[in-house]
C-alpha cells in the first residue's frame, strides 16, 4: 500500500497545491488563462508527439482496443442520459451534459501524467489513442445532441463544419496525428528540437495538475445536488468496471494497455464538461460541482483501484 500512496501522493499533491495557492493568493480566474494556453497548445501536444513518434507504428492501429474503450464510455453515457430523460422531463440538453459528466473523464489533464507515472512509457500509446478517439466522439456528440434539443442555432451544414473544425484543429489531435506520421516514417527531429520537446514534455503533467487545482478552487461547491450521487457512482466505479469487462471481452491486450484504459476510465469528470455546459448555457453550476465532487472522491477511488492493480488482485484478462 505504501508504494501506491507513493505514486498518488505527488500526483494529487500537485492538485492540492494548486487549490491551496489559488485560495491564498486570490488571483482572478483570468490569471489562469496563459497557463492553460501553455498546457493545451504547447506542453501536452509536445508530450503526445514525443511518446507516439518513438512507438512502433503497428501498435498505433489497435482498432479493437479503441472501439472497446469508446464503447465502454458510451455505455455509461447512455445509462446516465436515459436515466435523466426518464426523471428530468425529457430535457435532451440537460441530459446530455449529465451523460458527459458521468462518462467524460479527465483524460487530458490527469490521464497522461498518472498513467505514465504508474505504468511507465508503455502506457503512452493506449493513453493517446483513448484521448484522441474519445474526444473525437465527445466533440461530435455534444453539438449533435444540442442540435436535437433545439439549442444549436447553426444550420446543419455549418454545424457539421464546426464539429469537423473542432476535431481537426484540436492541438492534442494535431500532435497525435503528427506523432503517428513520424512513427510511420521513422522520423526523429534534430537534437535541439528534441531537447526542446523534452523540456516541454516534462512540464506538461505538473502544470496541468497544478492548473486543475486552481480551477477547482475558483469554482467553490455551494451545495451538493442530488443528481451528483449517480454521476459519481457511474464515473468513478461503474465506468472503470465496464471498461475492464468490455476490453477483457473484445480482445487480448497487454496488462499495461488494459489497466491504463481502466485507470483512465476511473478518472473524475473532465473540466471540458463545464466548458460545454457554459457554451450551451445548460446545467452550468452543477457541471462545475460534478467536477469538484468527483475529483475529491477520486482521491480514494483511484488510490483503491491502483492498490488492486499493484497487489495483483485484478486478473489482466477476465476471459483468457
Amino acid at each position: 500500500m505504501s508504494d501506491v500512496i507513493g505514486l498518488v501522493l505527488p500526483f494529487f499533491g500537485l492538485i492540492f497545491l494548486g487549490f491551496l495557492v489559488a485560495r491564498i493568493t486570490r488571483q482572478p480566474v483570468e490569471a489562469l488563462g496563459w497557463m492553460n494556453t501553455f498546457i493545451i497548445y504547447v506542453a501536452l501536444p509536445a508530450l503526445f508527439f514525443q511518446l507516439l513518434a518513438k512507438t512502433p507504428f503497428e501498435q498505433l492501429t489497435e482498432w479493437t482496443f479503441i472501439l472497446g474503450a469508446v464503447l465502454s464510455t458510451y455505455i455509461i453515457f447512455l445509462v446516465m442520459f436515459a436515466g435523466s430523460m426518464l426523471f428530468a422531463g425529457g430535457n435532451i440538453a440537460e441530459s446530455t451534459i449529465k451523460g458527459l459528466a458521468a462518462a467524460y473523464g479527465n483524460i487530458g489533464y490527469m490521464g497522461p501524467g498518472l498513467a505514465l507515472l504508474v505504468f511507465g512509457p508503455e502506457a503512452a500509446v493506449p493513453v493517446a489513442l483513448i484521448f484522441c478517439f474519445e474526444n473525437i466522439v465527445h466533440f461530435t456528440v455534444a453539438p449533435m445532441m444540442m442540435a436535437l434539443a433545439g439549442d444549436e442555432k447553426q444550420a446543419p451544414g455549418q454545424l457539421a463544419l464546426s464539429v469537423i473544425r473542432k476535431i481537426v484543429l484540436h492541438p492534442f489531435i494535431i500532435a497525435t496525428a503528427v506523432g503517428v506520421g513520424a512513427a510511420y516514417l521513422q522520423l526523429r527531429p534534430p537534437l535541439p528540437v528534441e531537447r526542446l520537446l523534452e523540456y516541454l514534455s516534462a512540464a506538461a503533467a505538473p502544470c496541468a495538475l497544478f492548473a486543475m487545482g486552481v480551477t477547482l478552487a475558483l469554482r467553490p461547491l455551494k451545495r451538493i445536488p442530488h443528481e451528483l450521487a449517480p454521476i459519481a457512482l457511474l464515473k468513478l466505479v461503474l465506468h472503470p468496471l465496464v471498461c475492464y469487462v468490455v476490453l477483457s471481452w473484445v480482445g487480448d491486450f497487454s496488462e499495461t494497455w488494459l489497466f491504463a484504459a481502466v485507470l483512465l476510465a476511473a478518472l473524475p469528470t473532465a473540466t471540458n464538461v463545464f466548458v460545454l455546459a457554459q457554451q450551451y448555457h445548460v446545467w452550468v453550476e452543477r457541471a462545475s460541482a460534478s467536477i469538484l465532487l468527483t475529483t475529491c472522491i477520486s482521491v480514494a477511488t483511484v488510490t483503491g483501484l491502483l492498490y488492486l492493480i499493484k497487489a495483483g488482485m485484478l486478473p489482466p484478462d477476465l476471459f483468457p
